[in-house]
């Protein structure tokens, strides 16, 4: 018995360690910004509102503060994504994605006229549930202008999100089943700088 055990726990072991391997594997994570330009991004043809800097992309109001979404090519349902962003003073951003459309919101909802980076937006009768909420967002992030990095995995219907390496907000919802592009927004009607770099992502 005694010699047992001890091999017991060396397979339990190694099983982990296989599975994590694995897990890692099937979530490796690619660059969807290059960093030189927009490739692989869908952009409006007139394009005033999104430009890339070295290893930077940038995303800013233009004279009539029009509302404008940066869509990938590629479409994502069960995914991860991870990237840093930074602003400073008050923005209205976010990450859209699945469909029909839900958002991880960055910085001031324009409703609710508070910081809700971190949160899950569903829309605007159901607006930001309560479940989705990360209350702790402001302990977790760096101050203004500092850069903070974001992980958002949906797979299935759940969806988390992770600020500079700690959960902050776990959200499940049945009604957001469909593939979609991922998107960044810029809000209309006020004025707004965002700047993300070491956008990654990976289909789960």
């Amino acid at each position: 018995m005694r010699k047992i055990l001890p091999l017991v726990v060396m397979l339990v072991l190694m099983g982990q360690t296989v599975f994590a391997a694995e897990s890692a594997a099937a979530t490796k994570l690619e660059p969807i910004f290059n960093g030189k330009d927009l490739t692989g991004w869908k952009s409006p043809d007139a394009n005033p509102f999104w430009r890339a800097e070295p290893g930077v992309l940038i995303g800013e109001s233009d004279a009539k503060l029009t509302e404008n979404y940066l869509w990938t090519e590629k479409e994502y349902g069960d995914f991860v994504l991870e990237f840093d962003v930074r602003w400073t003073g008050e923005i209205d951003s976010g990450v859209e994605l699945r469909k029909p459309s839900m958002q991880l919101q960055l910085g001031v909802s324009r409703s609710l006229k508070r910081d809700m980076s971190g949160s899950f937006y569903v829309g605007r009768v159901a607006g930001y549930p309560e479940a989705g909420q990360a209350k702790d967002a402001a302990k977790l992030m760096h101050p203004d202008g500092q850069w903070n990095s974001f992980r958002l995995e949906a797979v299935g219907p759940n969806f988390t999100v992770w600020i500079n390496g700690q959960k902050a907000a776990q959200y499940r919802d049945e009604k957001f089943p469909g593939a979609a592009p991922l998107g960044l927004q810029i809000h209309g009607g006020l004025k707004m700088k965002v700047e993300y770099r070491n956008l990654r992502a990976a289909a789960r």
